[in-house]
């Protein structure tokens, strides 16, 4: 079961979520700059990361699955949120250049089915980014915060979940070194400094990028028998010695085939 939107808004608006929104956003920000004209989307609750995008994209939606519950967002202005089925969103396929995913996969029922529907509606040389909870560091344990429900993964584990979706995964990092604790909100900047280098593997977040695999299928070629027609010698008349035939085997079919290379791929280029 989900965490409701009301819990996830709520932890954000705290002093230890804005802390997780500062570290989660940097990183964010550091791979994507600032999304100049292209489309956005955010599954799950991405919210609180898509703020620097709306400034200059051409379109950001937040999408929140149905058993999660919707916001309105942005607070004020034009609503961009939408209530959807998380495994068959309401959108063309390849839509959107750039795919935020926070709250996404740990909850879901079926995290493959997810990705595979993100794959859908990414454009071909769109990237995605996958936020989850560190099955190794001490968030995925504290259960007063969203990262401590649902499945933790490993860096092994997101990777394969996302080749599993025809995505490649193409770069990946970690934030949130700080202990969820309130009393740490102060010395979160020098927790994420130090941490990042003494004790990497106990970060709470794995965050992600992967690019869409798309694939080019030429047909294969397949066996098929000529009819080859020879003449038919009519009887040498009396007297003439009949015509011989040429030594060796004659052949009265000819075999052809035709040999294509297999399915070749074609690398997505990051813009």
């Amino acid at each position: 079961m989900r965490r409701d939107v009301l819990d996830l808004r709520a932890f954000y608006a705290a002093p230890l979520g804005r802390v997780a929104r500062e570290m989660l956003g940097r990183k964010v920000a550091e791979a994507w700059g600032d999304a100049n004209g292209l489309d956005v989307l955010g599954l799950g609750y991405a919210t609180p990361f898509l703020d620097e995008c709306r400034a200059k994209a051409r379109r950001v939606i937040a999408a929140m699955p149905a058993t999660q519950g919707v916001e309105v967002w942005p607070v004020g202005e034009r609503n961009q949120a939408a209530l959807v089925e998380e495994t068959a969103l309401p959108f063309p396929n390849a839509m959107f250049d750039r795919i935020l995913a926070v709250h996404a996969l740990e909850e879901a029922d079926d995290p493959s089915a997810v990705l595979r529907e993100l794959w859908r509606v990414m454009a071909p040389s769109g990237r995605l980014i996958v936020a989850v909870a560190s099955r190794d560091g001490v968030w995925a344990r504290a259960e007063g915060t969203p990262f401590g429900h649902g499945r933790p993964f490993s860096r092994s584990q997101l990777e394969n979940l996302l080749r599993e979706a025809d995505l490649e995964p193409a770069g990946w990092t970690r934030a949130l070194y700080a202990p969820p604790a309130g009393f740490t909100v102060g010395w979160a900047e020098g927790f994420e400094q130090v941490g990042a280098r003494l004790w990497p593997r106990f970060a709470g977040l794995i965050l992600m990028e992967a690019v869409k695999q798309t694939f080019a299928v030429k047909p294969r070629g397949s066996r098929a028998r000529a009819r080859v027609f020879a003449p038919v010698m009519p009887p040498a008349p009396a007297g003439v010695a009949p015509v011989r035939k040429a030594p060796g085997t004659v052949r009265t079919g000819i075999l052809l085939e035709a040999v294509a290379p297999g399915p070749s791929l074609e690398s997505p280029t990051k813009p």
